[in-house]
């Protein structure tokens, strides 16, 4: 059987992963996930332009939150809900990196297994996919995922020179039996 995305990025750090971090990021075709959100966003006026134009969803306390996964050999897409607004982004790999396309910004990360945890950390960014941004200016731009009372746990945050934080937000899912 091919390995997962996430699979091939981690290699054999992946299998010491809790079970419903690997159960997630085991999905080969199509599957949905449910649970809850809390979202937090940023004051500052450059900050909150910045997060609409990335399609961020707005703050909101204890959201229900759905995540459909399609996730094919060459790639994932991951439709976020979190109670009504959508985000939508691309994964693939590019040698060693994740490649996340997300509205115009186009993200690579170097991933992490650690402590139960994958840590996500910026690694290059190009806005419309040609024009690249220094890696230095989202140092404030991580994910943390791993598992809490079984559940899948996780834990975003984008933070940026100037603009402070245009978002954080984190939650908990599990496969949606409905």
């Amino acid at each position: 059987m091919t390995p997962t995305l996430f699979q091939r990025l981690l290699g054999a750090s992946f299998y010491s992963l809790p079970d419903s971090v690997r159960a997630l990021h085991g999905i080969r075709g199509r599957a949905r996930y449910a649970g809850r959100a809390t979202i937090l966003r940023g004051r500052n006026p450059l900050g909150r332009l910045c997060a609409m134009v990335a399609g961020l969803p707005g703050a909101r306390e204890d959201v229900p939150t759905t995540v459909d996964f399609d996730a094919r050999p060459d790639g994932e897409t991951w439709q976020r809900n979190f109670g009504g607004r959508r985000m939508r982004s691309r994964l693939r790999r590019d040698g060693r990196v994740l490649v996340e396309r997300l509205g115009p910004l186009r993200f690579r990360f170097a991933l992490h297994a650690n402590n139960g945890s994958i840590w996500w950390r910026v690694v290059g960014v190009k806005l419309f996919g040609v024009l690249p941004l220094p890696a230095s200016w989202f140092d404030g731009v991580y994910c943390r995922e791993g598992e809490h009372e079984g559940r899948y746990t996780f834990e975003v945050e984008a933070a940026l020179p100037l603009c402070g934080r245009l978002i954080r937000y984190e939650g908990w899912l599990e496969p949606d039996a409905g």
